[in-house]
């Protein structure tokens, strides 16, 4: 039972579409790294690279990411093995509703989404004050 499990995983993988929403201009083929400077919270270098398979999770993603440029949200397909995103899991709703995950392997750029749309300016006014005050008690990103 355990190989055919193993089996309907990948094929999920292979048709489910991935989303990584940031600032920075990236071409088709490239590779997404952890080890690099966070587009989040303290800037440190990155152990993991975070990644949805919502569009929604992915415009919060490049609406709060920091840096210069256009806010851009990529389509990417994981390289290697990746897990649940403990950040949004199983805080205020069990499992992964929002589709979010994170792995310490690249991602390769497969294409970008355009004309997609934000949320709405009073919605991502609360999003960054609840982030600034989880900064402000000292809470972070879980980089575990």
């Amino acid at each position: 039972m355990r190989s055919l499990r193993g089996l309907l995983d990948a094929e999920a993988t292979m048709t489910t579409t991935y989303y990584h929403g940031t600032k920075a201009d990236l071409a088709i083929g490239d590779l997404i790294e952890a080890g690099r400077v966070s587009n989040y919270g303290s800037r440190r270098a990155a152990v993991f690279v975070y990644f949805a398979a919502t569009l929604d999770a992915a415009t919060w993603g490049a609406e709060l990411a920091q840096g210069e440029g256009r806010e851009r949200i990529y389509v990417v397909e994981p390289t290697g093995p990746f897990e649940d995103d403990p950040n949004v899991t199983d805080k205020k709703f069990p499992g992964n509703p929002t589709r979010s995950y994170r792995t310490r392997d690249p991602l390769r750029v497969v294409g970008e989404v355009e004309g997609w749309t934000g949320h709405a300016p009073e919605q991502l006014a609360a999003m960054r004050q609840h982030l600034e005050a989880l900064k402000r008690q000292g809470i972070e990103a879980i980089e575990d």
